[in-house]
C-alpha cells in the first residue's frame, strides 16, 4: 500500500483556488495523517517535491512504514541556497504579497524550474498538461525555516524507530538542487535507521512526469523490494 503525494513549487491538486491560497504545510501533513489513521496498516509514503517534504514528516512521526521523497523542498537544517533555486523561487518568493496567494507559472519558468534537463517541446508539453496555481505560503515557510523555532518545515530526523527513507535527486535540477538533498540526507546523520539517497545523472524537477518517469519508478520499487516491502516492476504500458 502506497500513498503519494505530489503537491510541487507549483502543482497540486484541483481543489478550489482560495483554498489553495490558504494551505500551511501542517494541514497538508494533517491531511494525510487523517488518512493513514483509518487504514489498516501503515503505507509507504511516496512525495515529490513539497510532497516530499510531507513524506519525510509524516515518516518522521510514524506514519508510513517507509517513504521515498524525490527531489524534495528543504527541511528545517538544510543551509545551501544555489542561486539556481533563488531563480525558480523568485515567481513566487519575489513578492512577499504571494503569501497570501496561489501562484502560478509561466511556460519559460516552468522551463527553467521544471524542463530544463528535457527538450523545449516536452517541457511545454508537460507544462500545459500538469501546471496549475499552487499556494505560495509553503515555500515561504521553507525559506524561512532556519529563522523559525517552530518551523512546519521541521522533520524529526532523529527517531530512530521509523521504516526506511530514500532520497532522490536529479542531478540538473534548479528548484531542489542536489546540493539541498546531500544537505538533507546530512540532517539524518543522528539517526540509526536507514536513510539512503539515490541521484539521477541528466534529471530535472520534472523526472516523475517527463518521458524517463519509468527509470524513475522502477528504482523505487527496486529499492523498495531490497528493502523488503515485495515490489514489483512498474507496468511499461503505464505513464503519468
Amino acid at each position: 500500500m502506497a500513498i503519494y503525494g505530489g503537491l510541487g513549487q507549483h502543482g497540486g491538486s484541483a481543489i478550489s483556488s482560495h483554498r489553495r491560497q490558504a494551505f500551511h504545510s501542517h494541514h497538508i501533513t494533517g491531511h494525510y495523517a487523517d488518512i493513514i489513521d483509518g487504514l489498516d496498516q501503515p503505507p509507504v509514503l511516496i512525495g515529490h517535491s513539497f510532497g516530499g517534504l510531507i513524506a519525510e514528516k509524516l515518516l518522521g512521526q510514524g506514519a508510513g512504514s517507509a517513504a521515498v521523497a524525490i527531489d524534495p523542498a528543504q527541511i528545517k537544517g538544510v543551509l545551501p541556497l544555489p542561486l539556481a533555486q533563488l531563480r525558480s523561487s523568485f515567481p513566487a518568493l519575489g513578492n512577499p504579497t504571494n503569501l497570501h496567494k496561489a501562484v502560478s507559472l509561466t511556460e519559460g519558468q516552468f522551463r527553467y524550474g521544471f524542463g530544463n534537463a528535457v527538450s523545449e517541446e516536452e517541457s511545454n508539453a508537460l507544462f500545459e498538461k500538469w501546471t496549475i496555481p499552487s499556494p505560495a505560503r509553503p515555500l515561504f515557510q521553507a525559506a524561512g525555516a532556519n529563522f523559525v523555532m517552530h518551523s512546519q518545515a521541521k522533520v524529526n530526523t532523529a527517531n530512530e524507530n521509523t521504516g526506511p527513507l530514500l532520497l532522490i535527486s536529479g542531478l540538473e535540477d534548479h528548484t531542489v538542487p542536489d546540493v539541498v538533498t546531500r544537505s538533507t540526507l546530512k540532517q539524518y546523520r543522528d539517526s540509526t535507521a536507514v536513510t539512503e539517497l539515490k541521484q539521477f545523472e541528466g534529471r530535472s524537477h520534472s523526472l516523475t512526469i517527463d518521458k524517463g518517469w519509468k527509470e524513475v519508478a522502477d528504482a523505487v520499487l527496486d529499492w523498495l523490494k531490497a528493502k523488503g516491502f515485495g515490489a514489483q516492476s512498474s507496468n511499461p504500458d503505464t505513464s503519468p
